[in-house]
This record gives structure tokens, C-alpha cells and sequence, in this order.
């Protein structure tokens, strides 16, 4: 997929109920979504059901359902932590490695809108602290808020709200990384897979629905840490380029296994 650096291709894009992949869609990143049978399907925040995908993902989205039993995953990871925070909030300062790269996609892919948190403080969060700089501009940043204002709108339709109040009580959006699969790596490039649920609820008493993403990635080391660029994905997807992407299973089901995943476990 071509791209000139710090430009944002949002044609035929789809992106899921979690904030960060509607910036990454923004940024080029290839991302397939599977249901969850067992629990059943979020709607995007612009409406959209779970199970489209991006022209640039390199393969078909699928349904997906846990199985009841377990089986203990072959790779486990406690990735690094952040050794300081940003003015937004966001864990940065990840160390120069393999390690510290994927800390780093998985921070950025960890996301909560509820209450008065919103699409747009997610998404600008998200922007302002994991993009590289080369990617960054006011158009973009302009961009990614109107984009953010839409999806607020359309989440606060569907759960039955004004736009701008907050969310009903109990109410909420997550994106939470369950596993990982590096692609390629260097000091200074690292490109991985990422697998994460999302989920939602639509209140106190509502079900919880969710789905597991899988998602393209790519960091460079800059200025002191990693960040999100369009050149070291745009490599990525370059590298699996007709390769069958990794299956989407949870941790606990063989096929996580088959598929090579590594799971993640707290860092001490």
C-alpha cells in the first residue's frame, strides 16, 4: 500500500468500538476483526458491525467462539513498563528493545471510554503520545478529532443519550492486548501482530459484547522511544504481504498455540 509519509488514508476503512483503532485505521495499519460467539458482537462506534475489514488487511475476517476447556499457552511474556508518564496520561519511556517496542504498541492499545471519557480524549491521547513525529501535523490531529466527534456521536445514539452528556452509568468501550506475534525486529524497528478483545456494555445491566481484533504494527526508536510510524508499518505490511495472518484464538485455546502467539502476563 503506498503512502506519503504524514498523510491519512481513511478510504474504505473500518474500525472497531476501541479508540485506538480508529487511529490506526487513520495511519495505515492493516486490522481484521472476528465475533465472539459466545458473547456476541459490538457495534462500531459509527455503527458498524464487528466482522469488515480494511482493504489493507492481508486476509478475510472470521467468526470466532473460546472453547470451554483450557490449554495453557507455549509463550508467555511480562513485558517492560513505562518508566515515566506523559502529560496525557500515557505510560512512555520504554527501553530499547524487542520487549520494549511491543510494551509500547500494547500501552497504546489499551483503551477505556466511559463516563465523561470520550472517542475524541482517547483518540488525541493516542495520537499525541505513540505517533512519531514525521506522522503528526494539524491537519491530522484535526482529522483524527472530527473523526472522534462522529464516533461520539454514534455511540451516544446507540446507547440512547444527547451527544456531549456522559454515557449511562456502567457503560463502556475496552481494548485490552491478550497476545502478541513479532514480525520483524532491530534496535531501532520492531513490527509485530497484535491480538486484543474488545469489548462493550451499554449499562449496569446490560450484557457485555465483545470481539478479539488483530492488528499490523510498527515502531521505530526515536528521540529516547518508541513510536507508532507509518514507514516501519508500512514495512510490516510489506513482510507478511500474502502471508495467512495469524489466527484469532483467546489465550487458553489450542489454536492460540497453532497460531504462535505469545500471551502476556503482568510485569512485576
Amino acid at each position: 500500500m503506498g503512502r506519503t509519509k504524514g498523510t491519512w488514508n481513511t478510504k474504505g476503512t473500518w474500525f472497531a468500538g476501541a479508540a485506538l483503532a480508529a487511529v490506526l485505521a487513520l495511519t495505515g495499519y492493516a486490522m481484521l476483526t472476528g465475533e465472539d460467539g459466545d458473547q456476541g458482537s459490538p457495534t462500531s462506534a459509527g455503527g458498524a458491525s464487528t466482522g469488515a475489514s480494511a482493504p489493507a488487511s492481508p486476509g478475510p475476517s472470521a467468526t470466532y467462539a473460546p472453547p470451554d476447556d483450557w490449554t495453557e499457552p507455549n509463550q508467555w511474556a511480562a513485558l517492560p513498563r513505562g518508566t515515566r508518564s506523559d502529560d496525557r496520561g500515557s505510560s512512555t519511556g520504554f527501553p530499547q528493545s524487542t520487549e520494549g517496542a511491543v510494551a509500547m504498541m500494547v500501552a497504546a492499545n489499551t483503551t477505556a471510554i466511559s463516563g465523561d471519557r470520550s472517542h475524541v480524549d482517547e483518540q488525541l491521547r493516542i495520537y499525541h503520545s505513540y505517533i512519531g513525529k514525521a506522522d503528526q501535523s494539524s491537519e491530522n490531529a484535526e482529522q483524527i478529532e472530527l473523526n472522534a466527534i462522529q464516533s461520539d456521536k454514534a455511540l451516544a445514539k446507540q446507547l440512547d443519550v444527547s451527544p456531549g452528556q456522559p454515557l449511562p452509568p456502567g457503560a463502556y468501550v475496552r481494548s485490552t492486548v491478550v497476545g502478541f506475534k513479532v514480525i520483524a525486529k532491530s534496535d531501532t524497528e520492531v513490527s509485530a501482530w497484535l491480538l486484543s478483545r474488545v469489548v462493550q456494555k451499554g449499562g449496569e445491566m446490560e450484557r457485555e459484547q465483545g470481539s478479539y481484533t488483530r492488528t499490523l504494527a510498527g515502531a521505530q526508536w526515536e528521540n529516547g522511544d518508541w513510536k507508532l510510524t507509518s514507514t516501519a508499518t508500512e514495512r510490516a505490511q510489506q513482510a507478511v504481504q500474502g502471508q495467512t495472518p495469524p489466527s484469532m484464538a483467546a489465550p487458553g485455546d489450542v489454536a492460540f498455540n497453532q497460531a504462535g502467539w505469545t500471551a502476556l502476563r503482568e510485569a512485576s
